[in-house]
Order: structure tokens, then C-alpha cells, then sequence
């Protein structure tokens, strides 16, 4: 245990009435049985317990009457002097502790003490302002949230965004490249139905699919990729890419079989190729020139030398999810290889890396989700600005789960309970797993629901969308950004669902695009 401290300035709950004190509210969300504060304004010879916070039993807090200025602090959990790493924190007398500054503002009130000195005020009725010194961001706190509101200053957030946007500038697309890795890309002449189940395997599969000529419907394949539902298309008689095969098509198609008046039967994917799908849904969605002959949008790809943030830029300029990593030594662009298939979890993964011993350059990195402008969040009663927030429950059919993926244009929805906490997720690419056992062609849309379309995909062969045992990756909204970033940069994880501590009601999602749009700008 800590001994009073004689070079303490002073600082304790103590002292004569009238004194100008704030209410400061310590936070210690990393679990334990029984957790203490101790600091400079104790004497460091008094600790104060620490009350789990309702629905939140992991996380604890207590609320003490600090005088303005320089304090330090540390935790005992379990009878271990602790200290949190994601808060200020100096080398003194007392080893590794926290430091938090309290200004002196002119809307502090008096307040006179209890007799009991230490005692903790549980009872805030005013918000409670701390200005750190690491930061320098005011922290707002209201009784009717009992969560920090930090509004940082729009100088910090310049700066952060100037120093990740350098680092994207000065790195290529050439670091994302793994050591050793294959890459699926399809042949436009390949048939719909076979490019179905290869993209299916190669999500249920990863690494398994090679060519060889294990599979005999692979003839077409160009090369052999990362598990995910998305592939570059081929065009052998141009000898270029041409365009990507991905999780939507699939939705449209399967769309496209189940309604009455379709041109396009199941056993016509047998024979259907992908050039002719693309070319079917180029007129329907009147892409054409002015020679009335269908235009397709040019394929988005990056070259190896191209910079990290160019790439970022192309995949929320296009709005798509991933960036085939084409090179051609030849002037004229013949001859190309593909390389890699670039998404935002790679380049996240880059930045997190960079900036891992140094995110105190980063003042937004600190910032809790729920105080900066991120992601899309459940409107609150009241809120007409914010657009509806998609959930659906688990019994909803599976053909108004792929509608409203379509319609709204969104990667994922919710699958919540009677009281909106999350049950499931379904993406897009769960689509792949209808491929298992011809699914697709013994179901009808509007008669399987959700739940059991999720189920198709429950095996251990079918990791779509799981990462470490769990499909749904959430986090609250007191998480700071860096934590959220750390967990999006995981291979698999797109989106973090935002839900509420205990009862995990959702408040939103994040997903990696509104991390890049938040840090770009």
C-alpha cells in the first residue's frame, strides 16, 4: 500500500468550507472484484472504493470533489496497484501513475464539504468539466447519460487527420501485399452457377482451393484468392480485368429466380456465364452509350506504387468494398498481373501499426465513439434528422432481408429480440452460404426467415463473417476510436454493431468506411 505522501501539494477531499472544488468522476472499466483509488488528493494514505456501474458490472466509478489543479492517481484491483494505459500517465515517486488536470473555470461553484473527509459525492447535479493536460478537450458529463461527452478541439482534430493523411501519402499499396497468398479471379465465360460455389468454397474454405484440377469446374479459374466473397473478372479475348463478381450479384440473381416473371431459370445457370449476367444487368439498369450499346463502368483497380491513401480514396469515392492490386510492366497495360485485393482492414491494420507507440500524437485516437461523428446510430426519440436505422427480427423473411440490403444499400443488418438487443448479424456475403448443397434451389425467399438462412452457414467450414468464435463484433459507445480501429484492422471484421453495456440493445454500427471518412475528412 501507498504511504502518505509529505511532498503531496495537498490536494484532498479535506478542507474549510467554501472552497472551490469539482466533482471529477474516475473511471476503471477494465473488471475486477473489489477496485480502490488512491491519489495525491488522499494523501495517497486513504483509498476510496469504487462502485460497479449498473448493467455495466465490469466497469467501476467513483465521483470525488477535487480543487482545481495538477492530480495523480492509481487503482488497487484486487491488491494490485494498477494504472490505466489509455489515460495520461508519468513516472514518479509512486512508480507508473495517472495525472489529470482540473482547471480553474468561472461557473465552478463553492461547495461545502462533507464533515467525513474523503467522502465520496455520488450525488452530481451539475455536469462535471475536466480539461485534461494530455488532450486539452473539455469532457462533458450530465446525470442523464452518466457517460463523458469530450468534445475535442477542432485544432487536435486537424492535426490528427494532417499526420494519418502523411502517413497514407508516404506508404504504398505495395506494403499490403502478403509474403505469400493467392487471389481468385473468374473468367467472364464462366457460368454463373459455378462461380457461385467457387466463391462459396473459397469463403468456407480458405487456402484449400488451388489450381490443380482437384475441382473440375475450375478450368476457368485465373488465380486463387483471400476467402472473400468477391473475385476480378477475366476477359481472355481482351486479355484484361474487366470488372468484380461479388456478394450482390448474387443477391440480384437469387432475386431475379424468385420472381414469377423471370427470364432467368435455375437450370439456366448452368449455362448462363457471368458476361452475360453483367451484360443483363447492364440494360436493366439502361447503362447504355449514345450508340444505344451497353456501357460498362470501368473496372476500379490500384497499382502496387500507388499511395495507401489514393486507394482509400478509391474505395469510398466508388463506394465499393474492395481494389484489385493490378501491375503490368508493359506501357501499354497488356500483360497484367494481379497482385493483391486491397480493402480498408489492410490499410487500417497499416495505420494502427504505425501509430501504436506513438498514439498520443493522435488526440482523436482517445475519443470515446459516442463524442465524435461516427457511424449511423438508432434516432432518438425526438430526432428527425437521422435517416431510420435498419434491424429486422430473427423470424423476418429472407427475401426482405436481401431487399432491404438492396434498397437501403447497405453491407449488414441487425438481427434483434422483441426489446432491440442483438441477436445476429446478416451481411451480404452470407449469401455465399445458400451455394451449400444447391440451397438456393430448394428454397423460397419469402418462406425461409433469417434465422434460418444464418443457420446454412452454422459449421465449421464456414467461417463467413466470424472472427475469434463470434460473427457479431460490437462495442460500446464509451469505447475510444483507437479501439475500435484495433478491432476493425482484424482480418473478416467489416463493422462493429454499437450496443448498450448489460442489456446490449443496439445504438448503431461502425463500419470501416466511416472510420476512413472520419479520418480523412
Amino acid at each position: 500500500m501507498f504511504g502518505p505522501n509529505p511532498d503531496s501539494p495537498g490536494h484532498s477531499n479535506s478542507g474549510l468550507a467554501g472552497t472551490v472544488v469539482i466533482p471529477t468522476r474516475f473511471v476503471w472499466p477494465y473488471g475486477g472484484r473489489r477496485v480502490f483509488l488512491s491519489g495525491s488528493f488522499t494523501g495517497w494514505s486513504e483509498h476510496i472504493l469504487m462502485s460497479p456501474m449498473e448493467g455495466c458490472p465490469n466497469v467501476f466509478q467513483a465521483i470525488c470533489n477535487l480543487t482545481p489543479g495538477y492530480h495523480q492517481y492509481k487503482f488497487n484491483v484486487d491488491g494490485e496497484w494498477r494504472y490505466d494505459e489509455h489515460q495520461p500517465y508519468v513516472s514518479g515517486n509512486y512508480g507508473v501513475v495517472n495525472t489529470v488536470f482540473l482547471a480553474r473555470e468561472h461557473e465552478v461553484v463553492p461547495v461545502v464539504f462533507s464533515d467525513a473527509p474523503g467522502r465520496v459525492n455520488m450525488e452530481v447535479d451539475d455536469y462535471v468539466r475536466v480539461v485534461s493536460d494530455r488532450v486539452n478537450a473539455l469532457q462533458l458529463m450530465t446525470p442523464a447519460d452518466g457517460m463523458f461527452r469530450e468534445r475535442i478541439s477542432e485544432a487536435d482534430v486537424q492535426v490528427s487527420r494532417q499526420r494519418i493523411a502523411l502517413f497514407l501519402s508516404q506508404h504504398t499499396a505495395y506494403e499490403l501485399l502478403p509474403e505469400s497468398g493467392k487471389v481468385v479471379a473468374l473468367d467472364v465465360t464462366l457460368p454463373v452457377k459455378q462461380a457461385f460455389h467457387i466463391l462459396y468454397e473459397q469463403v468456407a474454405n480458405v487456402g484449400r482451393l488451388c489450381i490443380n484440377g482437384k475441382f473440375p469446374f475450375f478450368k476457368n479459374v485465373v488465380a486463387v484468392g483471400q476467402g472473400i466473397p468477391v473475385a476480378p473478372l477475366w476477359d481472355f479475348g481482351r486479355g484484361h480485368f474487366v470488372g468484380v463478381l461479388s456478394a450482390i450479384d448474387f443477391i440480384l440473381i437469387l432475386k431475379e429466380l424468385g420472381n414469377h416473371g423471370s427470364n432467368l431459370t435455375e437450370e439456366e445457370l448452368e449455362t448462363h456465364t457471368i458476361w452475360a449476367w453483367k451484360d443483363g444487368k447492364i440494360r436493366h439498369n439502361r447503362q447504355m452509350d449514345g450508340n444505344g450499346r451497353p456501357y460498362a463502368r470501368q473496372l476500379v483497380n490500384a497499382g502496387p506504387y500507388d499511395s495507401l491513401k489514393d486507394v482509400a480514396l478509391k474505395i469510398l469515392q466508388n463506394k465499393i468494398s474492395t481494389v484489385p492490386i493490378i501491375h503490368s510492366s508493359s506501357p501499354d497495360g497488356s500483360f497484367p498481373q494481379l497482385l493483391h485485393i486491397a480493402s480498408l482492414s489492410g490499410i487500417l491494420k497499416c495505420i494502427c501499426r504505425h501509430f501504436k507507440h506513438s498514439s498520443s500524437s493522435l488526440p482523436i485516437l482517445q475519443q470515446p465513439v459516442c463524442s465524435i461523428p461516427l457511424g449511423t446510430w438508432v434516432p432518438k426519440i425526438g430526432e428527425s434528422s437521422r435517416p431510420p436505422f435498419a434491424m429486422l427480427r430473427p423470424n423476418a423473411s429472407l427475401g426482405s432481408a436481401l431487399s432491404l440490403l438492396v434498397q437501403a444499400d447497405v453491407s449488414s443488418i441487425p438481427i434483434v429480440d422483441e426489446n432491440d438487443s442483438l441477436l445476429d448479424i446478416y451481411s451480404r456475403s452470407d449469401i455465399t452460404s445458400l451455394a451449400k448443397d444447391r440451397a438456393y434451389a430448394q428454397i423460397h425467399l419469402d418462406e425461409m426467415s433469417v434465422h434460418q438462412a444464418l443457420q446454412l452457414g452454422q459449421d465449421a467450414n464456414s467461417p463467413c463473417g466470424v472472427f475469434n468464435g463470434q460473427r457479431c463484433q460490437m462495442c460500446l459507445p464509451s469505447d475510444p476510436l483507437h479501439k475500435v480501429m484495433e478491432r476493425l484492422s482484424n482480418p473478416g471484421v467489416r463493422r462493429l454493431v454499437i450496443v448498450e453495456a448489460g442489456s446490449k440493445r443496439v445504438e448503431g454500427i461502425i463500419t470501416l468506411s466511416d472510420v476512413f471518412r472520419f479520418l480523412l475528412g
